[in-house]
Order: C-alpha cells, then structure tokens, then sequence
C-alpha cells in the first residue's frame, strides 16, 4: 500500500493513529488517552465547530493550562480547516481582549478554572460567537454568548460532516509573540511551513516513535507546541505537564514515567544545576537535552553532562517568525560549546552588514534566514512585517531578517552576540550584553545573569549586571569586578552590579529584560 504523504498538519494525528491507535500518545495528570482516545476526540470537536459554522481559515483560540483538553483543542481546530491560537493561560484580562480581536476569533475554548479573566474579557469581544467550557459551565454566567461544555462535545455521539478542503498554503495557526513595546504580535504560519519544520527538527533530533517527550513549557510557546507536534507525528508520548514551577513535580514524573527527551531553557536548566549542587539531582532515563529560547551558557554543559548522564545535548537557536533557525550536533558540544550551530535541514543561514553587505567569516553580521519555515507575516501589520520580511534573490520570495547578531566562523558555525535592539552603545563603544554575561557565568556560585544598558547623560549608557547564585555561595560584588576588570576592555566593566534572590522571567522562561530595567530606573541597578 502506498504511504501517503503529509501535507497538512491534522494528517500528522490520522497517520499516527492509523499505525498505531492503542500506543499512547498522551500522559496528563496522571490520565494516559491513547492516539485512537485523542483522535476520536478531535474528530468530535472538529464536527462540532464546522456544524455550528465554522469555515476554513476562521479562528479558534485556546486558552487553558497545559492538559490533553488543550492537545485535542488544537488537532479539532485544524481538522476542522479551522486556524488555531493557542494563548498562555497566565495572559491577563487586557492582552487576552487585544488578541482575541486582532486574530477575529470566531470561538474560544477555555476553562472554568480560568473565569475570573473571561468575565473580564468576554464583554469586550464582540467577534466571538462561542465559548466552549472546560469544567464547570454553569460557574460562568455571560450573557447573550453561547456556552458548550468541551467534555459533551467531546464524549457525544460522532457525526462527521463534511470538513472544508484545505491546502497546505493554508493558514494552519496564529502565534501570538511579544514585542519590544506594546501588545503582542500575530505570526501567521501556514500549513506547509509548520509541516516542513516539524519534519527538519524530527530528523536532525533524531526522533522516533519510541520517544517520551516531557512537556514543561506552555504549548502558547512555539518551543512548547512544537513538543506535542513532534510526538504527534512521529507517533511517540507527551508527557504533559503545567510548567516549571514545582520542581519536585517534575523530578517525580521523570522517575515514574520515563522521559526520553527533555526540552528546557536555560531559567529551568539553572534551577537544576541547583538542585544538582545539593542533592546530586541526576536521570538515567533522558536521551536527548535540548535547550532554545536563550542561549545556554557554556558553562552549564559539565554540570547537564551530570544531571543527564545519558543525553546528548543539542543547543539550538531561533524566534517564532521562523520557529528554528539553527542547531548544534550534540558531538561538537565540547568541541565549539559557544556556538548554536547551523542551519536545520532544508534551510539556508547568512549573515549581511546593516548596509545589506555580506559579512566576511569571524565578523558581527545581522542573520537573515531562508527557507519554507518562514512566517507569512504579521497580522494586521504589514509595516512591521515589511521590517522582518525581505526580499529574496528569487522574484517574489521573501526572507526573514532576524535582527540578531551573529558571527560565523570558516566551517560556518554561528556564534550568538545579541540583539540589535540589545547592544549597549556607552562611551562611543558598542558592547554585546552576551560578551559580558559569558565571563561572569565562568566566575563559581553564578547561578544565572543579565547585561541590560541604563540611560545615561555622560556615557549614553552604563552597563548593569544582575546576578543570581546557587545556595550558600558567598560572592561579593568586589568578586564579580575583579573577574570583569581581568577579562575584559575597560568600556565594558559594568557600572553597577546587583544581586537579586530571583531573576525576573516571561512567562516563557526568558529573563524579563523590561522588568530589569525598571529596577534599574528604581535605583536598583
């Protein structure tokens, strides 16, 4: 029999579950829904939002914590042709209210547990024609909006109407992404862009259906949702969790489930080295470590080694615009451990000057990207998106500017050196936050850092640290500045230098730069 060929992103689940129905594909909350359990779901909800009208390309926005509701949220939304958006459960009633009418959702599914936000919200969304309920629906009272619970829908009797026909230049989703200032961003990826990088991060992780993924991170993050789509299509097991937040949680559910895989920032990989310092925090059971969102210091590889003694680690970069940019084979960790890499497969990298000038090997060049996994724009923003979207040396193809720094050495491996939005321009010099944070990270008992500039009339700006260190370390301020002064130009040495008990984050794991610079402005930095 012929193998047909993937082209939209639902036909991931139908596949999985045409091989194999009984594996179990997901593990929530102690619940394991086998790939039959979450295809005849999804079936369900796609027949039920295409009986109430439903049409291809409309919009259905999710907004629940991490849960197998969520996961048979989005494959019920694509099935249906419909384009899903999948927005963190900790959004506030006021983002929650702009995306849900930037995107013209046409349904929300949610949960009761998350009613205080809606009823803050939904007053103000006029566009929304139902709120699909987890939970308990009658805790909810809005008037004049239909309200059907996700768990009749899901459990009712199957009646398949006939879905839209979709092609892959279809819209599949909308991801939501912050920006510098204001509310966030809208990426619009299309079927076949979302197709192609799942199968490019599949191969070069070397994925099979063996593979138990641990799910820490919010699936409103590319990082997190690419996770489940991951296992989805090379039919492996989710194993779903809220968040970081409890680490002996976590630690429990890598002992009893299994994990092979383990993606993570570097925010949560700093809490385990911590661990790992105290209790001698270590998992057997874990193949492959990767780590996204900010680049993981060099000097965390020794202490992962430890932790997971059975992985190879794959450091990577990229920006939801494009999803994955670059990954390092895990073999040349030791070998080039400052670097994220190459291109993912199918995919071209280069650098250019900010004149549009190739860059030579060994200088700082803004990266630009190429290939089918780039974004089809912002929505309702063809300024902004005319800003990232360029064009190509082919007629009407577009690349994408990333506006982060790099440089590449001769064998063309990239070397991250921050945003441009980052740089610190004091005294006439422009210094690279990352230059910086990577000496102080050599320094023992730094636990995590962050370089932001700080407006200033003489210098333009001054240079601030923020540090954090492990339990019981006794660093000095005195202690930082000398290993400053003895590794680096004197334009560099910060100004100021603070120690916090806890290093403000996104929700998604990022140091929160904005939050920084307030406690800065506060006097604090």
């Amino acid at each position: 029999m012929t193998q047909i060929p993937q082209r939209l992103l639902g036909e991931a689940l139908l596949l999985s579950f045409g091989k194999t129905p009984d594996n179990i594909a997901i593990i929530s909350k102690k619940e394991e829904l086998s790939y039959s359990d979450i295809y005849e779901r999804s079936v369900r909800l796609a027949s039920h939002l295409v009986s109430i009208g439903i049409k291809k390309g409309d919009r259905v926005a999710i907004y629940m914590n991490n849960s197998w509701q969520s996961v048979v949220s989005i494959y019920g939304t694509t099935l249906a042709g419909a384009v899903f958006v999948v927005i963190n459960p900790q959004t506030k009633a006021s983002k929650l209210k702009y995306i849900l009418n930037d995107s013209d959702t046409k349904v929300l599914v949610s949960s009761d547990a998350l009613r205080n936000e809606l009823l803050l919200t939904l007053p103000d969304t006029p566009g929304i024609q139902e709120l699909i309920l987890s939970g308990e629906p009658g805790s909810l009272k809005l008037q004049d909006l239909l309200t059907t619970e996700f768990e009749n829908i899901t459990q009712a009797h199957r009646v398949i109407p006939t879905f839209p026909r979709i092609i892959p230049n279809d819209l599949a989703a909308l991801i939501y992404t912050s920006g510098s200032t204001g509310f966030p961003k809208g990426v619009m990826m299309t079927h076949q862009s979302m197709v192609f990088t799942s199968w490019s991060l599949i191969e070069y992780l070397r994925l099979t259906d063996k593979d138990r993924i641990l799910l820490v991170l919010p699936l409103a993050f590319d990082y997190g949702l690419y996770q489940l789509i991951m296992a989805i299509t090379v039919g492996g097991t989710l194993i779903i969790e809220q968040s970081f937040t409890f680490p002996a949680s976590i630690y429990n559910s890598i002992e009893k489930y299994k994990p092979t895989v383990f993606p993570g920032v570097p925010t949560v990989y700093a809490m385990m080295i911590a661990s790992n310092k105290q209790t001698g925090l270590k998992f057997d059971c874990i193949e492959k470590v990767t780590n996204t969102a900010a680049a993981l210091p060099a000097e965390f590889i020794p202490d992962l080694k430890r932790i997971f003694p059975n992985a190879l680690i794959f450091k990577m970069y990229g920006l939801t615009e494009c999803k994955r940019v670059c990954y390092l084979e895990p073999e040349l960790v030791d070998l080039k451990p400052n670097s994220v890499g190459k291109a993912i497969p199918g995919t071209e990298v280069f650098l250019l000057s900010p004149e549009g000038k190739p860059v030579p090997a060994g200088e700082l060049g803004i990266l630009y990207i190429r290939g089918p996994h780039v974004m089809a724009g912002y929505l309702n923003k063809e300024e902004l998106s005319a800003e990232m979207l360029k064009a190509g040396t082919l007629p009407g193809e577009r690349i994408l500017c990333s506006n982060d720094l790099f440089v590449m050495d001769e064998e063309g491996f990239l070397y991250f050196q921050g945003r441009t939005d980052d740089i610190i321009k004091t005294r006439g010099e422009k210094v690279s936050p990352i230059e910086i944070e990577k000496i102080i990270y050599k320094i023992d008992g730094v636990r995590e850092v962050a370089i932001i500039g700080v407006p200033d009339e003489i210098m333009g700006e001054s240079i601030s640290a923020f540090v954090t260190t492990h339990v019981s370390c006794e660093l000095t301020k005195d202690d930082i500045l000398r290993e400053c002064v003895k590794n680096l130009e004197a334009f560099m040495i910060p100004q100021s230098i603070v120690f916090l008990n806890e290093m403000p984050k996104s929700a998604n794991g990022k140091f929160d730069k904005f939050e920084l610079k307030k406690l800065a402005k506060n006097g604090n930095g």
